[in-house]
Order: C-alpha cells, then sequence, then structure tokens
C-alpha cells in the first residue's frame, strides 16, 4: 500500500509504503465502541466525593442525655439526619471504573482506527521535520503548508521517539498535539481528526503488529 510522501513545505517529495497490517484492515466499529470506552473509563478520575458520618469533623460528645429532656434520642450532631452532619449515599473516590481490556484487542483497535484514518484521508507522512529551535512560529507555518492535506479540525503529531523541540514547539498551538508512536493508541487517534506521522513511526507502528 502507498501513499504521497511530504515534506515540511507541504511539498509531494515521493511515495512510501505502508504496511497493510497497520493501515489496510476493515472498519470494527463494535471493537473501536469497546476499546475507546474502556480507555476512556481507565482515564476517568473519580473527584466526586461526600464524608459519612464517621469522616466529618465533631459529634463526638452526646449532643444531650437519653432520656427527660422530652426531645428526640441523638447520639451524634453528625448523625446524617442533621445540619451539617456526614451523607448516607454520596459519591465516594472509592469507586472505580476501570474496565479491563486485552492487549491484543487494544492494539488491534490502534490499527483499525490508522486504517480508517487512511481510508478517510486525515492521515499524512511527513519524511522528516527539522527544527532550528524551539519555535512555535516554525510549526505554525508547517502545518499551515499542509492544509491542502488537511480539510481542518485537530492535528495530531506522531513521533517515532521523544522530540522535545517539536513538543515544545507546538505545544501552544491550539488544536495540536503530539504523541510518541509506543505511546499510541485507538482512544487518541478518534479524538484527534487528523494525524501527521513522522516518516520514522511507520517503522515502530509495524513493530508493535509483530
Amino acid at each position: 500500500m502507498e501513499t504521497v510522501l511530504y515534506n515540511q513545505k507541504g511539498e509531494e517529495v515521493g511515495k512510501v509504503n505502508l504496511p497493510e497490517k497497520v493501515f489496510g484492515l476493515p472498519i470494527n466499529k463494535d471493537l473501536l465502541y469497546q476499546v475507546a470506552t474502556s480507555q476512556m473509563a481507565n482515564k476517568r478520575q473519580v473527584l466526586a466525593h461526600a464524608k459519612t458520618r464517621s469522616e466529618v469533623r465533631g459529634g463526638g460528645k452526646k449532643p444531650w442525655r437519653q432520656k427527660g429532656t422530652g426531645r428526640a434520642r441523638h447520639g451524634s450532631i453528625r448523625s446524617p439526619i442533621w445540619k451539617g452532619g456526614g451523607v448516607t449515599f454520596g459519591p465516594t473516590k472509592d469507586k472505580n471504573f476501570k474496565k479491563k481490556i486485552n492487549a491484543k484487542m487494544a492494539r488491534k483497535a490502534m490499527f483499525v482506527a490508522l486504517s480508517s484514518k487512511k481510508n478517510d484521508n486525515q492521515l499524512a507522512i511527513l519524511d522528516a521535520f527539522h527544527l532550528e529551535s524551539i519555535k512555535t512560529k516554525e510549526m505554525a507555518i508547517m502545518l499551515k503548508n499542509l492544509n491542502k492535506v488537511f480539510s481542518g479540525g485537530r492535528v495530531l503529531i506522531v513521533v517515532p521517539e521523544n522530540n522535545n523541540k517539536i513538543r515544545l514547539s507546538s505545544r501552544n498551538l491550539p488544536n495540536v498535539g503530539t504523541i510518541e508512536a509506543r505511546n499510541l493508541n485507538a482512544l487518541e487517534i478518534l479524538s484527534n481528526k487528523n494525524l501527521l506521522l513522522l516518516k520514522d513511526s511507520i517503522e515502530v507502528l509495524n513493530k508493535l503488529a509483530k
């Protein structure tokens, strides 16, 4: 499978072979849904937490004696029926939203998502990207040169290994993200409309398919 190879000026400089087992898989919506929802659940942070009566401060002393006052019996002012008391069935941080997903399923879902991007013309391969220094302006110019390839929307730049120049040059640009090829997953692919792969990233992905 061949596709066009671009340089950072947005010019076609040749062709590049894409492995069929990574970029030529048929769409599988059920697999993508199962893996993407699992990955979203695993990223979820549990923040909502209501204190129970044992966690609320104070209330150690019995508010009044058991008998003889004419009032109802109470053992603590931190009872759930008191204002300022604990919550009976409130949300807690102990809730676990994580879902187990097999590594093979997650890997195949990533390749299905990559194949979908290829079929929808939302994937571009860049031969190389050279930055003299960390410059957001240079990154913006490069992405502007590739406007004819992409139809607008968020762009995810996939690099073969950690590249601080690319990462730091793009972090202040809206709708632009970077990720190492070894960390790529189906959720990241589906969360970004367009993918820009550096040519050397293809080999990293190909090794993951073996």
